[in-house]
């Protein structure tokens, strides 16, 4: 019986093992986590999303605060247009994110950084070009292109001296998607090193609509395959969402996939940046208290926990500390939400706003507690112990189970 340490994810000459663990911002995935997944011959995913307030717990830099200071005068301002990342400090803060955690790594695995396009900062050309070169410059071993087509992408990156150095890769849930990348960078003469393939039971935001239960990830990742087949492409395909078990990821494994990326079970991970009393909430839900809704200002459907503390929350848009998901005309939904609660309630007390969320703000602060359709089970990972709490696990444990379990066990933790 098969396991996934019986198979190797190859990049050239160079094997790790198949396991890769998502890039969930904001610094969710913290450089920790993804340096044990390097260290035990993985891949390992930190997220460039709000890479300065990142930067800023990290290193004591105080970007967030000196961008809150320049715009202070327009906080109360509903119009956000004037509210721009100075692209200097951007880079500043990717660079060190980004090499700090280069600098910290051991082991035969790889970091790649999770970069997503629907971050747009008021600016949302200059803003991703930044930050991808950015990552670039401070060494990265690859970049993961998510939240987006990403159809220009790579012809932001085209002039960067390790474009063709670098693993790039795209996170896609559909053929279509990837036929539409394709034939957008195909004059760029570089096809993407890796596909993740995601699909409909992942964690946070996905790539489908409400209609997102209609649609079946092992079949989306055989029609990519074939599609790749019928191309002669030779793109490895690593299959994400919903895979529970190392049993589960050795079904992906025989039938196409060359890796699996997994998040779900690292959320209550030691080395994860969600606060204790966040993870015994994932550790205490049931299959009912998880759902997909539209709050979010991106205008993809969003999976997270029933009560979560950002849903109907009414707080004031903080774009001038924040304003990562303002669009090119310094717009987003939720203040556009927002203002049409104030216009009802102009005293600003007691506002709520239940169709959409401040992400920015309630990330920052834990407070929007994404998940995957599984977290339910998260509970039969571990042990309650005598406080009524759960046990939170390595990320080394999580990772050798996922490695090297059989017959859909999962190992406890001692």
């Amino acid at each position: 019986m098969k396991r996934v340490d019986d198979f190797r994810l190859k990049f050239g000459k160079k094997e790790v093992v198949p396991i890769i663990i998502g890039g969930m911002g904001v610094d969710i995935s913290t450089a920790e986590l993804a340096l044990e997944a390097v260290r035990l011959g993985g891949i390992g995913h930190i997220s460039d999303a709000m890479v300065q307030d990142v930067s800023d717990r990290r290193f004591d830099t105080e970007f967030v605060k000196e961008k809150t200071k320049f715009y202070k005068h327009n906080i109360d301002n509903s119009d956000k247009s004037s509210v721009q990342f100075d692209l200097g400090r951007l880079a500043e803060a990717t660079k060190l994110h980004v090499g700090r955690t280069m600098e910290a790594k051991r082991g035969d695995g790889m970091v790649f950084v999770n970069c997503m396009e629907k971050l747009s900062m008021n600016s949302p050309r200059d803003t991703l070009q930044v930050r991808l070169n950015s990552a670039l410059d401070a060494g990265i071993d690859g970049i993961t292109l998510s939240a987006g087509l990403h159809l220009g992408s790579f012809g932001l990156m085209a002039d960067h001296p390790r474009f063709r150095d670098a693993k790039l890769g795209i996170i896609v849930s559909s053929v279509r998607a990837l036929q539409l990348f394709l034939r957008k960078t195909a004059r760029l003469n570089r096809l993407p090193d890796f596909v993740i393939i995601e699909g409909p039971l992942a964690g946070g935001h996905l790539g489908f609509g409400m209609d997102w239960a209609q649609y079946d990830l092992a079949t989306i990742v055989a029609e990519i395959a074939q599609f790749l087949k019928t191309e002669q492409l030779d793109i490895p395909l690593i299959a994400a969402g919903g895979i529970f078990t190392g049993s589960d990821a050795v079904s992906f494994l025989e039938n196409g996939a060359a890796a699996i990326q997994v998040a779900t079970r690292f959320t209550v991970a030691n080395e994860c940046g969600l606060p204790d009393k966040v993870k015994q909430e994932y550790f205490k839900a049931s299959e009912e208290d998880i759902v997909v809704n539209t709050l979010s200002p991106t205008g993809y459907p969003m999976r997270m926990l029933r009560n979560t503390p950002a849903i109907g929350a009414g707080i004031r848009p903080n774009c001038e500390a924040y304003g990562y998901l303002l669009d090119g005309n310094g717009s987003c939904a939720y203040i556009t939400a927002y203002n049409a609660q104030i216009v009802i309630h102009p005293d600003g007390k007691n506002i709520s706003v239940p169709d959409k969320t401040c992400l920015c703000t309630h990330m920052r602060n834990y407070n929007c507690w994404t998940c995957g359709s599984l977290t339910h089970r998260l509970k039969d990972t571990t042990h309650k112990l005598a406080d009524g709490r759960y046990q939170t696990l390595s990320a080394e444990h999580i990772f050798k189970d996922y490695q090297f379990s059989v017959d859909q066990q999962v190992a406890l933790p001692i």
